[in-house]
């Protein structure tokens, strides 16, 4: 605990406030311990009942986790966390930030002359009718039917989704290693999280089975290019999720298929054996992350509640958005532009699963922008990679047990490397079990 910083307050309120601000300013920064129960409760002349409700109700809002004999410490990441900017130190490859290549990315200024953007109203904004009949085509031809929506991008559309189907408190059943944005949004807005574990093959069957009949009320899961592992789900392992769904009525699923149009491999759906669920495909892998536009297709109950909630708040995507995503998809150019940007990622990805397989190392990925590589001890190997000359992210941020893992982004990594990458993965640090 930083001796800058004091703690205050006498009810678990004030206590709890007391933290998010000195989380907010960044004096209690990510990682930090958090004094005990009892030594706080003796420094602020409270009894303990008051500090244990304090930290719960950070716990609750996803400001801390506890670890067990590690203690409290604040969250890698909270709606209280200052982001900042990565910096990848000079001279070391960028295999941590897994953002979509720039140079693969379609030129949406030369998309300008084809994008209507007039001055619209508020009577008549929602989602764009040329722009649904599209999206209806693209998801029939998956397999995916359902009404039609939009919203600003995927994690808006999991969180209005989960906003009209349950309550703070509630227990969501998420994929182990799991997306970190996620998870995070998860805990911020209130919710319990179940971890379910994950292989190649997407989630399992029977960690879903277990999580379902321990109460969740909620499921999200990625179709293809799973973050932080990039397993895709099969239709062996399809059929069965969609059989543990049905055998759970009322419980809401979320599907999660942004990796879509750059994908190699088949969709095979999930969400639709539930009778609430939702299908997400965002723009942003494709097309830019300042495309921030998702489509979204629901059980009719579930999209009149999130188009309904959106109407009466920020009332909807930028109609200038919603037409840039019709000229996209409607020019041929851009269309070539994304096909091959999905056979790059592939070949980028591929070379090194291979290299990392001919030196007895197993990765789950087929899809994607990363590579997970369960090792023994994650921060030898992040620091020998480091000194190798590249920057991977540790299993930790994506890991709810603390399972030792790496994530390697493959986004911008020339298959030529690929060698030199698998050679320091197999010297940094000896491999380990997958968290299964």
């Amino acid at each position: 605990m930083s001796v800058q910083y004091q703690i205050t307050g006498s009810a678990a309120s004030e206590i709890a406030a007391s933290i998010e601000s000195g989380v907010r300013s960044g004096q209690l920064a990510p990682g930090r311990t958090l004094p005990p129960v009892r030594k706080l409760a003796a420094d602020l002349g409270v009894a303990a009942g008051t500090v244990a409700s304090a930290y719960r109700r950070l716990r609750e809002r996803g400001v801390v986790e506890t670890g067990g004999r590690a203690g409290t410490f604040i969250r890698q990441r909270s709606a209280f966390t200052p982001t900042g900017t990565l910096t990848v130190p000079s001279g070391v490859l960028d295999l941590v930030s897994g953002e979509p290549d720039p140079d693969l990315l379609p030129d949406l200024a030369a998309l300008k002359p084809r994008v209507d953007i007039v001055h619209g109203n508020y009577r008549d904004g929602g989602p764009c009718p040329d722009l649904l009949d599209l999206a209806r085509d693209r998801f029939a031809a998956d397999g995916v039917h359902g009404e039609l929506t939009v919203t600003s991008g995927a994690l808006d559309a999991f969180e209005r989704g989960l906003a009209a189907r349950l309550e703070p408190g509630d227990t969501v059943a998420v994929e182990e290693p799991t997306w970190s944005n996620g998870r995070d949004l998860l805990l911020t807005a209130g919710y319990q999280v179940a971890p379910v574990a994950i292989d190649g093959e997407g989630p399992l069957p029977g960690e879903l089975e277990a999580a379902l009949a321990a109460g969740a009320k909620a499921f999200i899961l990625t179709s293809r290019g799973q973050n932080p592992t990039g397993a895709a789900v099969t239709a062996e392992r399809a059929a069965a999720l969609r059989g543990v769904v049905a055998r759970h009525p009322g419980v809401f699923v979320i599907e999660d298929d942004h990796w879509a149009e750059l994908s190699q491999t088949p969709l095979h759906f999930v969400a639709d054996a539930a009778d609430r669920w939702m299908f997400v495909r965002s723009t942003s892998k494709p097309y830019g992350p300042d495309l921030r536009c998702a489509l979204v297709a629901a059980d009719p109950d579930t999209k009149a509640r999130v188009q309904g909630r959106m109407a009466i708040g920020h009332g909807w995507v930028s109609c200038i958005l919603q037409h840039f995503v019709i000229a996209a998809w409607t020019d041929d150019i851009v269309q070539e532009r994304v096909a091959t940007a999905g056979r790059v990622y592939a070949e980028r990805q591929g070379a090194l699963r291979e290299a990392l397989a001919a030196r007895g190392i197993e990765t789950w990925g087929r899809a994607g922008l990363n590579l997970w590589v369960p090792v023994a001890d994650e921060t030898a190997a992040v620091v020998g990679l480091r000194d190798a000359g590249f920057a991977v992210a540790p299993g930790r941020a994506y890991s709810f047990h603390g399972h030792q893992g790496i994530r390697i982004s493959t986004t911008r990594l020339d298959p030529r490397l690929a060698e030199a990458v698998a050679d320091a993965v197999a010297q940094s640090s000896g491999p380990a079990s997958p968290p299964i």
